[in-house]
C-alpha cells in the first residue's frame, strides 16, 4: 500500500509540475531609453484586457532601478478608460530582458523583451508559457513588414501567432 501511495504522489508530483522551454530574450536592454509611452499594436487575448482598445503601456524608471508600470486601456463596453499600475524589476542583471512585473503584490508574472529594435521603436515581449504576447509599438500604427517579421519571430519561438489579434488604436 505504502508503495502505490509513493507511486500515486509521484506521479502526481510529475504531472503537476509546469514545464516550458526555454524563450531566449535581448541580451542588452537600457531602460532608460526603453521606458516611456509604448502603444499595444496586437496582443495574444488574456482575461485582464478584454474588450480594451487604445492600450497603452507607459513605464518609468524609478530611482531604485526599478519601473513603474502603467497600463491603460478603453472599455468599449463600460464606454470610458480603465488603468493598472504596477512595478517591473530585473531580477538578474546578467539576464536585462528578463523582468518581473507585480500588479498585485505578491504575485508577479514574468515580462521578457524578446525583440527590441536598435532605436527603441518597437519590441516584442512575451512568457515562457507562451501564453501571453504583445508586440508594442513607439507609434499607434506600425510598419507591415516589422509587424511581419516580429509574427515571424513568435511562431518560430511557440507562441500561438493564429490567435494574435490587433489593437484598435483609433480612440479619442
Amino acid at each position: 500500500m505504502k508503495r502505490n501511495l509513493l507511486i500515486l504522489f509521484t506521479m502526481i508530483s510529475i504531472l503537476s509540475c509546469r514545464t516550458t522551454r526555454n524563450l531566449p530574450t535581448i541580451e542588452r536592454v537600457e531602460l532608460n531609453r526603453y521606458q516611456g509611452l509604448w502603444y499595444e499594436i496586437a496582443r495574444l487575448p488574456n482575461s485582464f484586457e478584454k474588450g480594451l482598445e487604445c492600450v497603452t503601456a507607459t513605464y518609468t524608471l524609478k530611482s531604485n532601478g526599478n519601473i513603474e508600470v502603467l497600463n491603460q486601456g478603453y472599455s468599449t463596453a463600460k464606454g470610458k478608460y480603465k488603468s493598472a499600475r504596477g512595478t517591473a524589476r530585473v531580477p538578474d542583471p546578467d539576464e536585462p530582458g528578463k523582468l518581473k512585473v507585480s500588479f498585485f503584490w505578491p504575485f508577479s508574472g514574468d515580462y521578457y523583451i524578446l525583440q527590441l529594435d536598435d532605436e527603441y521603436r518597437y519590441a516584442l515581449v512575451g512568457d515562457p508559457s507562451r501564453k501571453y504576447l504583445w508586440i508594442l509599438s513607439r507609434t499607434k500604427d506600425l510598419d507591415g513588414t516589422v509587424y511581419t517579421s516580429l509574427m515571424d519571430y513568435a511562431k518560430n519561438s511557440g507562441f500561438n501567432t493564429g490567435q494574435v489579434t490587433e489593437t484598435g488604436q483609433q480612440c479619442e
